[in-house]
This record gives structure tokens, C-alpha cells and sequence, in this order.
């Protein structure tokens, strides 16, 4: 696409969550350092929630990557199940049958869980899109978290969701489960300052040797996204895609300007014209 044009070694701006491309910002550093700490401390329930598009699932693959040696790692990328699939979705990450009802499911779930901890190590449950679990399965998993030995819990659970699972779990007959959740952290858009480091930081890990945005540019596509990084990412590749097509060395500001208003959920600016944009919330 546009790489060779500007240099680039890889495309800094996809929608696809790549690790390599992680820069520590405060809100994403905090939410990992938090659920680190709570897992090695061996709490029952952990939670981080954020809007869509704050990088909720890039801060779960980061947290996938650092976990200690001594953690057994359960994934579950798609919530949409009921108490039985949850538990089929457990076995099945311990590489167990996954056969039988539900109470055979889960004896064998915590057969498996005591093996793990006699070996010395931890299961940690990770569950991404969690404000779609129903809430049978939100039950079944209470029930897992109270699976423990006289010293540890046998599962660890970690909760990505959308503010939604905040709202859910107010609910009065949640509050058991609401309850057992020790540690929450809230992954928040960029600041300004965050928000041009970001960017900054994309375009030289992608090989740029000068980038190609400039300090008012790279404000302007803060103003618009509000700080979301997805949004931040749409903007910056449309920018970038725009300028290559006009064979232009650098990021036009009319090339920010249309991938602003081509891009959806931004800040749309009143006008191109005079110098100074005025914006509008749409």
C-alpha cells in the first residue's frame, strides 16, 4: 500500500491488535501492572473494563505475553455461551472430554485444576468481550471462582469488557459475583500528550525516519477521535492513505481533514477553511 512511499516497514495504523506496535502508555500500563499484580497475588476475580476501542483486546495479547512461566493460561475469546458451553469452553482449553453433564464437567474441570496446582503452578481464565456473557454463565463462572484449596483460589478469573459489564453486574442478583471481584481497572482515552506520543511512536517503530504528521496534525486527529486509539488509528491510516495517492512526501492537512470526516464517531471540524478548524459534536 503506502509503506515503500513513506518509508515504512509495516503498516503502523491497522485495526488489528499488534503487540510489536504497543507503546506503555499510563491507561493501558496501569491496567496491565493491576491485573499482573492481582494475579500474583492469587485474587478470585479480576476485571478491566473500557470503551469500544480503547484497547482492551491489545492490552489482554500484552497480558497474554507477560504472564509468569508458572501460569496455565485459559482463553476465551468468544462469550457468547450459556453455563454448559462455558464450561465444554473451560475443558477444552485444559485439553479435557468435554462430554457428560454439567456436574461431570465440572469434577473434571476441578480434577484438572488440582493437578495444575500440584505441579506449582496457576489457572487464569481470560475472558475478552465479557459483557456478553449470559447470565447463566456469569453464575458458572462465580461457581468456578469459588473453587480454592485452603491457601489459593484453583482459578483465576480476568474479565475484559465493555462499560456494559459494569452496568450488568449492579444488577441485584449479580452481586454475588460483583462482590468476589477484588481488583478493577479502566482503560480511559488519550490525553493530548498521550495521544501525540502514540502516534509518534507507531510512525518509528514503523520504520519512518521522519514523520510525517505534524505536532498540529497529530492534535487535530486527537480533537477528532476524542482519544480513542481506534479511532486515532482509522484517522492516521485514511491521512496517510489519502497522501500517498497524491504522491505527497508528507500528511496533507486536507488529507486529515477528509479522513476526519470520512471516518465514523469523530468530531467532525465545522469547516476546512480559515486556518484554524472550528469542530462540532456530531
Amino acid at each position: 500500500m503506502y509503506e515503500q512511499h513513506f518509508g515504512l516497514k509495516q503498516l503502523p495504523f491497522t485495526l488489528t491488535p499488534n503487540t510489536s506496535l504497543f507503546h506503555g502508555l499510563p491507561p493501558h500500563y496501569e491496567a496491565i501492572q493491576t491485573v499482573l499484580s492481582a494475579i500474583s497475588m492469587g485474587e478470585g476475580v479480576i476485571k478491566v473494563t473500557g470503551e469500544i476501542g480503547t484497547g482492551k483486546t491489545l492490552v489482554c495479547r500484552m497480558l497474554m505475553s507477560q504472564l509468569p512461566m508458572n501460569v496455565e493460561l485459559l482463553y476465551l475469546p468468544n462469550p457468547v455461551m450459556n453455563g454448559r458451553e462455558l464450561r465444554q469452553a473451560l475443558a477444552k482449553e485444559l485439553w479435557l472430554e468435554q462430554e457428560g453433564d454439567g456436574t461431570a464437567l465440572t469434577e473434571l474441570i476441578h480434577e484438572k485444576l488440582i493437578d495444575i496446582q500440584a505441579e506449582g503452578k496457576s489457572a487464569v481464565v481470560f475472558i475478552d468481550e465479557a459483557q456478553a456473557l449470559s447470565d447463566e454463565a456469569l453464575e458458572t463462572l462465580r461457581l468456578f471462582g469459588n473453587l480454592e484449596t485452603d491457601y489459593t483460589k484453583l482459578l483465576q478469573i480476568v474479565l475484559f469488557g465493555q462499560p456494559e459489564l459494569d452496568e450488568r453486574l449492579q444488577q441485584h442478583h449479580l452481586r454475588q459475583l460483583r462482590q468476589r471481584i477484588t481488583f478493577s481497572a479502566k482503560l480511559r482515552p488519550l490525553n493530548v500528550n498521550e495521544a501525540v506520543a502514540y502516534i509518534t511512536y507507531r510512525m518509528k517503530e514503523s520504520g519512518a525516519q521522519v514523520n510525517p504528521f505534524t505536532l498540529a496534525q497529530m492534535k487535530a486527529v486527537w480533537c477528532a477521535s476524542s482519544g480513542v486509539p481506534r479511532l486515532i488509528n482509522q484517522i492516521c491510516h485514511k491521512a496517510l492513505l489519502i497522501s500517498f495517492v497524491e504522491q505527497l512526501d508528507k500528511v496533507s492537512k486536507k488529507a486529515v481533514f477528509n479522513a476526519i470526516i470520512d471516518t465514523t464517531d469523530t468530531i467532525k471540524p465545522k469547516h476546512y477553511f480559515p486556518k484554524f478548524w472550528g469542530w462540532r459534536a456530531l
